[in-house]
C-alpha cells in the first residue's frame, strides 16, 4: 500500500508551518495521567510485531493506524520520531495533543553496535523549535561495555537542556547485556530498580523528568525505588492479549504509576481492531 500522507513531496515549509499551527495543550490534564501512542521503533530497525517481522513496514497504512489511535477519547499523544511526528502534522493529527520526540535511534535491532545509544532523531532544539513537549531517550546501560558512560553522559546533557527549556525528558533505562550474541534486557527486579537509580539521578534537575519502565511482577519495589512520574511501556505484545492487559491494570495501581506508553499492542493487536484496544487501555489509565 503506497503511502498517501506526502504525495509527490508537499512543500517542505509546510511541515513547519503545520508545527506552527498546532494547537497545544498542558503535559497532563486534571486527572494526571498520561495515556500516549509509541510509534518510534521503526527508527531503530525494530519492524516486528509477534510473529510478523515486517509488521510496521508500510509506511501508508503506519499514519492511518496512529490517526484512527489519536482520535479516541481519552488518548493524550504520541511518542514518535521526526518524519512519523511530521506525517501526523501534516495530516491534522496532533492538535490538543502532547507530542514527545524521540531522541536517540542509533543503536540498531539486531546490529553490533546496538548498545550505542547515540542520538540520531531530535536534540533539544529541534524539540523546542518544533513546539513539542519533551524528548524520550532510551538508556542501556551494559556494565560490562566502557562505552555506556558515554551514554549516560549524553543522556545527563539531554536531560539538563530540556529541563532548562521546560520541556520534560522521558528516560526509558534498561540494565542490558549481550547473550549469545543478542542484546538482552534484564527485568529482574534488582536491574529494573538498578537502572530506575541511575536514570532518576541524571542531568543538573530531576524537576522534569518522567520514567518510562517495563511492566514485571515486582512493580511495588519497582515504585518504591523512585519519586519520579512514571509511565509503562508496553512492549512487543508475546502474550494473549488478555494477560498483557490484565498485568497492565495491576501495575497502575501502583502509586506513582503515572500512565502507558504503548504502540505495537495497540496499533497492530490481535483481530486488526485498533479502537477496540485503544479503548480498553484508556479505561485502564482512567480508572474506568
Amino acid at each position: 500500500m503506497a503511502c498517501a500522507v506526502r504525495p509527490g513531496g508537499p512543500d517542505p515549509e509546510e511541515v513547519a508551518r503545520a508545527a506552527a499551527r498546532r494547537v497545544r495543550r498542558p503535559l497532563v490534564g486534571e486527572h494526571g495521567k498520561l495515556m500516549l501512542i509509541a510509534a518510534d521503533h521503526p527508527g531503530r530497525g525494530a519492524l516486528g510485531v509477534g510473529g510478523d517481522a515486517m509488521a510496521m513496514a508500510d509506511r501508508g497504512e503506519l499514519p492511518r493506524r496512529l490517526v484512527t489511535a489519536l482520535a479516541r477519547p481519552g488518548v493524550d499523544g504520541v511518542l514518535a520520531t521526526p518524519d512519523i511526528v511530521e506525517d501526523l502534522l501534516l495530516l491534522g493529527a496532533l492538535d490538543e495533543k502532547v507530542v514527545f520526540g524521540s531522541m536517540n535511534r542509533g543503536g540498531l535491532h539486531g546490529a553490533e553496535f546496538e548498545l550505542d545509544d547515540r542520538f540520531t532523531a531530535y536534540d533539544t532544539r529541534s524539540i523546542v523549535v518544533g513546539g513539542l513537549d519533551g524528548g524520550k531517550m532510551l538508556m542501556r546501560i551494559d556494565l560490562a561495555d566502557p562505552a555506556t558512560v558515554t551514554t549516560l553522559e549524553s543522556r545527563a546533557h539531554a536531560v539538563t537542556e530540556l529541563a532548562g527549556q521546560g520541556r520534560a525528558a522521558m528516560i526509558e533505562p534498561f540494565i542490558s547485556r549481550r547473550v549469545d550474541g543478542r542484546v538482552r534486557n534484564d527485568l529482574s527486579a534488582e536491574a529494573v530498580i538498578k537502572s530506575v537509580a541511575i536514570g532518576s539521578a541524571l542531568g543538573a534537575s530531576s524537576a522534569h523528568t518522567r520514567l518510562k519502565l517495563p511492566v514485571i511482577d515486582e512493580m511495588e519495589r519497582v515504585m518504591a525505588a523512585t519519586t519520579l512520574p512514571t509511565l509503562l511501556l508496553g512492549g512487543d505484545p508475546t502474550s494473549a492479549p488478555d494477560r498483557t492487559f490484565a498485568a497492565w491494570e495491576k501495575a497502575l495501581a501502583v502509586p506513582g504509576v503515572s500512565g502507558l506508553v504503548v504502540g505495537r499492542a495497540l496499533l497492530y493487536p490481535r483481530g486488526g481492531d485498533v479502537e477496540a484496544a485503544v479503548d480498553q487501555a484508556v479505561r485502564l489509565v482512567s480508572g474506568g
